[in-house]
């Protein structure tokens, strides 16, 4: 994983290799987590969103393989904290996104993950960590981090000299 720009107010850039460097990453989130996080992810079909939240819930020393809830919505993970693993892909209108009642899960102890949140984000919580993933190649992606707000400023601030070596 490398870095491309510094932080600055708005976003940091990371390159990550391949799926193992993916999933690094993600355990350095966890490891930074606190409850009441929040880190939402955008990025198109087959991007490594859910690899990275494999490696949140590492993170969060949570043992249990992380899949994902397209077709359940949330599942619940418990390690060091709960990690609710929020998936809107199957959702088409913020309606029915409005009707879930995630809020149980958004303003809970636990961290929240939530995948395709393009589809939910003007009623997600405003403070949160956004990452969008792109291809840059077969095994190479790019991760764009918008921190919106102090904490999430700070996890940024923190991942900005992540390396991918174990």
């Amino acid at each position: 994983m490398g870095l491309i720009n510094n932080l600055n107010m708005s976003y940091l850039e990371l390159i990550s290799h391949s799926p193992e460097q993916t999933q690094r990453f993600g355990a350095r989130i966890g490891e930074l987590a606190l409850a009441g996080d929040i880190f939402l992810l955008v990025g198109a079909l087959g991007t490594g969103k859910t690899c990275l939240t494999q490696g949140i819930a590492w993170g969060l020393n949570i043992k249990e393989y992380a899949l994902s809830p397209s077709f359940v919505i949330v599942r619940e993970l418990y390690g060091r904290l709960p990690l609710y693993h929020i998936d809107l892909y199957r959702l088409d209108h913020i309606a029915e996104i409005a009707e879930l009642g995630l809020d149980d899960y958004l303003y809970s102890n636990g961290v929240c993950v939530v995948e395709w949140a393009e589809k939910g984000l003007s009623i997600l919580p405003t403070e949160h960590l956004l990452i969008q993933i792109g291809y840059l190649s077969d095994t190479e992606r790019g991760f764009q981090l918008k921190p919106s707000g102090q904490r999430y400023l700070e996890i940024a601030t923190q991942l900005k000299d992540f390396s991918p070596n174990p």
